[in-house]
């Protein structure tokens, strides 16, 4: 299925471009261009996540009963009509609806395409999947955005009605590429008879059962709430309150993650497929940890502005690292886990626990960042060290096989048996039985 792994890559690329173009440009957009304040530009960010929030826990139900792809041309339309009418909105009403409408549709593209993902790869090629999956997207993001902002002029909306055009069109784009894909595999229905005719359980009970899965969002909220709730909201308030770092600088540190990401992707990874993958996570949090020490010392380290500019820059190289190594693990684990009828369901509980953290991340973050900038390094040092307690811990839950699946066994054929000459006997034995 090496056509349709590309075309599903292809789709995650499409779609991250078509997100760079945008997102880091929305608040300056609402806020400025439209001339709707700060508070509006809020409840439009606000309305962007909650949505998100709404639609995931029917998403993984609709993918496992009519598979990925349908999905997928639901969303990425759903998407291009939400960047279209949010690039004419003009006021609060239409802006907080378009938000709503493109931030559901994006937030049901991410499961559906790691579904994909899974549908398309084998256990020994799931790993380097969805680690290329992680590069392409963050290449698509900061692609996009980089091109965005040679595009955007803030005395001229249309410019913005521009990029959310782009924008609609990379879905649709993204829509037309899922429509031609041909998956061998067919849906499951949740709840379906097994060959001894029991009746397979399914839905958030079964889920919920499932003491690894469980755990494992858990670890997922914790990830993503001391990493991405914290780079456009606590950690960017922290660099400019207490380091001093000027808000051009902070253009430089997301494009240090992103190349930290790009650089050791493809060389991580070679380390990451044969060793197990509680313990591959289990140092992330350490290598995050001693990412917020830096930061720590950017901010109240009392040096130099040009040593504290280099620590915060490295505080997001280092971030990019870990996420390096996160990319290979985390995602394959929890197709691993899935049963065959329910992989679209587990796929999309663990994107709900992410937005979860995206939501409440930047809420905890940002004041802390900007006023308590001693208890805010701190309190994420330990938030990051329980990164690495967790993994640990979800490591004795799980199979030796689905921690590290490179021990799994591949039967051998024997393609042929010679005997002695000097033992006809024995040979005459050997043939006759």
């Amino acid at each position: 299925m090496g056509a349709a792994l590309r075309r599903t890559q292809l789709g995650s690329a499409l779609s991250a471009f078509g997100l760079g173009f945008t997102v880091p440009y929305l608040y300056v957009y609402v806020a400025q261009v439209r001339d709707l304040g700060a508070g509006t530009a809020g409840v439009v960010l606000a309305a962007f996540a909650m949505a998100a929030l709404a639609v995931l826990p029917f998403t993984g139900r609709a993918i496992d009963r009519r598979g990925p792809v349908p999905v997928l041309v639901v969303a990425s339309i759903l998407a291009s009509l939400g960047a279209v009418a949010l690039g004419l909105s003009s006021d609060v009403t239409a802006a907080v609806l378009s938000a709503a409408v493109l931030g559901a549709g994006t937030a049901v593209m991410q499961p559906a395409l790691a579904t994909m993902l899974v549908w398309c790869s084998s256990n020994a090629t799931r790993t380097r999947a969805f680690a290329t999956q992680f590069f392409l997207q963050n290449l698509g993001l900061g692609i996009g955005g980089l091109v965005g902002g040679q595009i955007v002029d803030t005395s001229r909306p249309e410019t913005f009605t521009l990029l959310f055009l782009i924008e609609a069109a990379m879905f649709i784009v993204l829509g037309v590429v899922a429509s031609t894909m041909r998956l061998s595999r067919t849906p499951s229905p949740t709840g379906a008879r097994s060959t001894d005719g029991s009746r397979t359980p399914g839905g958030l009970r079964a889920l919920l059962s499932h003491r690894a899965m469980v755990q494992l969002c858990v670890l997922g909220f914790v990830l993503f709430f001391a990493c991405y709730g914290q780079f456009e909201s606590g950690l960017a308030a922290y660099g400019t309150e207490a380091a001093g770092i000027q808000p051009s600088t902070l253009g430089i540190a997301l494009a240090a993650n992103t190349a930290a990401i790009v650089v050791a992707q493809f060389v991580v990874l070679r380390l990451v497929e044969r060793r197990r993958r509680s313990r591959v996570i289990a140092s992330v949090g350490l290598i995050w940890a001693f990412a917020w020490v830096v930061a720590g010392y950017a901010g109240l380290g009392h040096g130099s502005q040009t040593m504290a500019t280099a620590a915060f820059i490295s505080t997001y190289a280092l971030f990019g690292l870990g996420e390096s190594l996160l990319s290979p693990t985390v995602a394959p684990l929890v197709a691993d886990l899935a049963p065959e009828s329910m992989v679209g369901q587990y796929n999309s509980a663990f994107a709900l626990c992410k937005q979860l953290a995206l939501a409440v991340g930047p809420a905890v973050g940002g004041p802390m960042g900007a006023t308590l900038h001693g208890p805010y390094i701190v309190t994420f040092v330990l938030f990051s060290l329980g990164i690495t307690v967790l993994a640990m811990r979800l490591g004795r839950r799980l199979t030796p096989v689905q921690d590290q699946p490179s021990i799994e066994t591949v039967p051998s054929r024997v393609v042929a048996v010679s005997l002695p000459e000097a033992e006809p006997v024995a040979a005459s034995a050997v043939t006759t039985r």
